[in-house]
């Protein structure tokens, strides 16, 4: 069984200097509530499907299995109605941590949000200067939320 514990901060500026790596990110979901999302992924040319549920403060399930192109086109597609997200996620070392820094595209542009995934949701660990507040809980910050209430559309 696999459990993600992460947490999630805006960003007050793009550390350059400091990636890593990056790579283009494209996903939408067939199910996305309160409880559980079923997401369909394109990271770089890899394909994946994506099962998330049942949070429990900062853990949550998560399976995740590499599905074949044509199977994930089909997904996106057919399956994935509410349209897609994407962003470019760039990977950032910090302390012994590895923080993923995504910036949105289309009705999400501007956005920048990044998260920490953790061992235990005790664990501590050290901002970087480029951080800013906590959003973790914040709802409206949830990728699948920002497929029907975009950043562009907030006030």
């Amino acid at each position: 069984m696999a459990i993600e514990i992460e947490r999630k901060f805006l960003v007050k500026r793009i550390p350059k200097d400091k990636i890593k790596y990056s790579h283009y990110i494209k996903q939408g979901y067939i199910v996305s509530d309160k409880h559980k999302a079923i997401r369909i992924r394109q990271k770089k040319d890899d394909f994946f499907i994506t099962i998330k549920g049942n949070k429990t403060g900062l853990s949550r399930f998560e399976f995740e299995y590499k599905i074949p192109e044509s199977d994930a086109e089909q997904l996106f597609k057919n399956f994935c109605n509410e349209g897609v997200i994407e962003k470019t996620r760039h990977y950032i070392e910090h302390k012994e941590h590895t923080w993923e820094l995504d910036v949105f595209h289309g009705e999400n542009e501007g956005l920048l949000v990044a998260e920490i995934e953790l061992q235990s949701e005790i664990e501590h660990f050290s901002l970087p200067e480029w951080v800013d507040q906590e959003v973790t809980f914040q709802e409206k910050y949830f990728n699948m939320n920002l497929l029907s209430n975009p950043y562009n559309m907030w006030s």
